[in-house]
């Protein structure tokens, strides 16, 4: 069987049994919905994934972009994939049909979004990067800009990418240079350089367009200075789109990176020859806090990625371990025994169990936090919006992690189930591998989203968003319980959710009485430590809901003993970390704080 690269089982499980995403279509903003229709959306970018871009990953991992005469040119095979996945309406899927979208909730969207990440991650980046720019432009252009650029991008006639990083600023945006100056017919000169650009040049359509931050002449310093732009390659010439001329936007470099080698990471010089515009998107000033407003969708975008990063590697592994055999059970004394499977060797079981714990775990996490995602910009009463955005807020840095770090860790048994061959290039894990490593850097690394969560999330309004979290575990506890799960995995989800909630408390105490840097010094720690918890509590409910269904059809099939053992692993291998991790974070141990550049 080829590589299906996501479970269509587990996908039907979460969205039906687990999150029974279908109560979204009792919203009015999905009402025109039905579960047929998400069927039918998941479906679609299903056989695109599996029969066209999952063809093409290899070729295009083994054949990079080529950078030449100031010119990127990316794998052939783009110019044909890209424009059909604008076909099927992904660039803006989850936008309203005033624009030209779908308006499907984003929890649908994202489980049609991991076949095609599973299947050839660069080659959908380019069409996740342009909705992200269109979105923006959507959201915060005035009518003008949005017929100038707008409809196009969503169409995938044009493309787009997000320009915020600078050589010399990297994370820290309020350092950025790029300047821009009011220009007589209304846009703005823009001049600076951009590094880090996926998808900053290319030949697969005419034009590129790059929401791109830049400070206005005069304006403060620091982030309260900086504005957002669109700044197109070939530039609409008086506003008449099908008249454009170069807009003095250069591809200067090719950064060459380990993984993602279908897309192209650029360094973009802007404005060398003063000829370079750019057309403000929003109030002046307020270019970092769009971007930020849009930053939640995007980080669970690359949480998605992590998981079909590691789900289709997970599914590789799990093939070859059916079929590869080696060794011969430790029992067998005669020499002339039949070798087995490697399936049959409780390690390499171990190493398939742990995959699937941190995909299935990963994958019922994200679209999760899409869910609260929806019911945030949709619920139907102010109650249910504040209570997803509060869940929102507090699940985005873990749905973004989590897949991340844990599903490099996959990456890596999946290298291990193939032993010598897995760090060979004729085989794909080496590959997958090294992709999964980008997800822990693109949109803020693992250390800035840990203090995203603990400097803010955690600690906004009191604790909030710990009590929110608390009674949504609290929940599933009873339904656990009522489903027939073992009551001591209940207890035992609630013991830790009270830890934690104790723990936050005491580290609130601390930055309260100023101590900031002994409350956010374990940071990382405590994001690992919330992750762990989250995904045993998503566990929980995927048990809850598979006993459920087994209580429906009167019988447990393999499908739902499955589920039920991935719980109980978690439950005995990582949910038991959760008190090393509370005593090593209300320590305050410091040893890597003392240390001097000298002593290394």
């Amino acid at each position: 069987m080829a590589n299906p690269l996501v479970d269509d089982r587990d996908v039907a499980f979460i969205l039906d049994d687990v999150l029974d995403v279908a109560r979204l279509c009792e919203l009015p903003a999905f009402a025109d919905h039905t579960p047929e229709t998400f069927d039918l959306v998941i479906d679609s970018a299903r056989r695109l994934a599996r029969e066209q871009l999952y063809p093409t990953y290899r070729a295009m991992d083994q054949e990079p972009p080529v950078f030449d005469d100031g010119r990127v040119r990316v794998h052939k095979a783009l110019q044909d994939l890209v424009p059909r996945m604008a076909e099927l309406g992904l660039i803006s899927a989850i936008r309203p049909e005033a624009v030209g979208g779908m308006q499907l909730p984003l929890s649908v969207a994202v489980a049609a979004q991991a076949y095609l990440m599973a299947a050839n991650a660069s080659a959908y980046g380019y069409v996740g990067l342009t909705a992200g720019a269109a979105h923006l432009i959507e959201e915060y252009g005035d009518d003008d800009l949005r017929a100038l650029f707008m409809a196009r991008m969503y169409a995938g006639e044009w493309l787009g990418t997000m320009a915020l990083t600078e050589p010399d600023a990297g994370s820290s945006l309020g350092d950025i240079t790029t300047s821009a100056s009011p220009r007589h017919d209304g846009t703005y000169a823009i001049r600076g350089a951009k590094i880090f650009i996926s998808g900053g040049d290319h030949q697969i359509t005419d034009n590129i367009v790059h929401l791109a931050l830049a400070r206005i002449q005069g304006a403060p310093a620091g982030t309260r200075g900086i504005s957002l732009f669109a700044v197109p390659r070939l530039r609409p010439e008086h506003g008449d789109p099908t008249a454009l001329v170069d807009n003095d936007v250069r591809a200067a470099g090719m950064v060459h990176k380990i993984g993602w080698k279908g897309i192209p990471s650029l360094v973009l010089s802007l404005g060398e020859g003063d000829n370079c515009h750019g057309w403000l998107v929003g109030q002046p000033g307020r270019g970092l806090t769009y971007m930020f407003q849009m930053m939640n969708e995007a980080r669970i975008m690359v949480g998605v990625n992590g998981v079909a990063t590691a789900s289709v590697a997970f599914h590789e592994s799990l093939a070859y371990a059916r079929e590869r055999p080696q060794g011969r059970p430790p029992a067998a004394k005669d020499p002339t025994t039949p070798q087995v499977a490697i399936m049959a060797h409780p390690d390499v079981r171990r190493m398939l169990l742990r995959q699937k714990a941190i995909v299935t775990g990963g994958l019922t996490l994200v679209v999760a936090a899409a869910r609260y995602s929806d019911l945030a910009n949709h619920g139907d009463t102010e109650a249910q919006r504040h209570d997803g955005h509060v869940l929102l807020d507090l699940l985005t840095p873990i749905a973004k992690s989590f897949p991340a770090e844990y599903g490099y860790e996959s990456n890596v048994l999946a290298v291990q189930v193939h032993g010598g061959y897995g760090y060979s290039s004729e085989y794909l894990p080496e590959s997958w591998l090294r992709d999964q490593k980008l997800n822990s850097i693109h949109e803020g690394t693992t250390g800035i989203q840990s203090l995203d969560l603990l400097g803010r999330k955690v600690m906004a309004d009191g604790g909030a968003a710990i009590v929110a979290l608390a009674a949504v575990v609290e929940r599933t506890a009873e339904r656990a319980v009522a489903a027939g799960v073992d009551r001591r995995q209940a207890t035992q989800l609630r013991d830790a959710m009270q830890a934690v909630a104790t723990l936050t408390t005491e580290l609130g105490q601390r930055g309260a009485a100023g101590d900031i840097e002994g409350m956010l010094r374990h940071s990382v720690d405590y994001l690992d430590l919330l992750s762990i918890v989250v995904v045993a509590w998503l566990h929980l409910e995927r048990a809850a809901a598979a006993r459920q269904r087994a209580t429906r059809l009167g019988s447990r099939d393999g499908f739902i003993e499955g589920v039920l053992a991935t719980t109980d692993y978690w439950f005995a291998t990582d949910l038991p970390r959760v008190d090393t991790l509370v005593a090593r974070i209300r320590s305050g141990e410091d040893s890597f704080v003392r240390m001097r550049s000298e002593w290394f």
